[in-house]
């Protein structure tokens, strides 16, 4: 079978729609980017995974141990999500426009979001092209209680 057939099914498997923000105090630096590949893996301790690509924004922030939020996105407001779904110039904040806040673990929390975890990584394996992160929750955020989480499929499994 080839590759491009392989991959055509692989992108119906189901993902949320999410954006990983990380805010360092002591710089001021701001950063996120969407993600679709995050998954709880662990109930005592409370932990995800999360894959993120090598070189993307908040990598080397999160790879350094700063405290990063993972924000659900939800059907309710998606206004925010063309920002990041296109990409934003790397030395402007991208938060500036979009109503936040900083959680109690410094994380950058979107008030629009369905709901925001605050996570800090803790181990991390490269199986691949992306790195999958494990991360354990600090604390979590429910904003928007009656929203549905938007949920993505993939035309390919092969790219985003």
């Amino acid at each position: 079978m080839l590759q491009n057939e392989k991959a055509a099914s692989v992108g119906q498997i189901p993902s949320g729609l999410f954006i990983v923000t990380v805010y360092q105090a002591s710089n001021q630096v701001t950063d996120g980017y969407l993600a679709s590949w995050v998954q709880q893996v662990s109930f005592d301790p409370l932990l995800i995974s999360l894959a993120i690509k090598p070189g993307r924004p908040a990598y080397d922030l999160i790879k350094s141990g700063s405290p990063f939020a993972i924000n659900i996105v939800g059907e309710h407001d998606k206004n925010y999500l063309k920002h990041f779904w296109k990409g934003y110039d790397p030395e402007l904040n991208p938060f500036k426009e979009i109503p936040h806040f900083i959680g109690e673990n410094q994380g950058l929390i979107l008030e629009a979001a369905k709901a925001a975890l605050e996570c800090v990584m803790v181990s991390s394996t490269k199986p691949g092209d992306h790195e999958v992160i494990f991360a354990e929750v600090k604390a979590s955020y429910l904003m928007n209680t009656e929203a549905k989480p938007m949920v993505h499929l993939r035309k390919s499994g092969a790219s985003y």
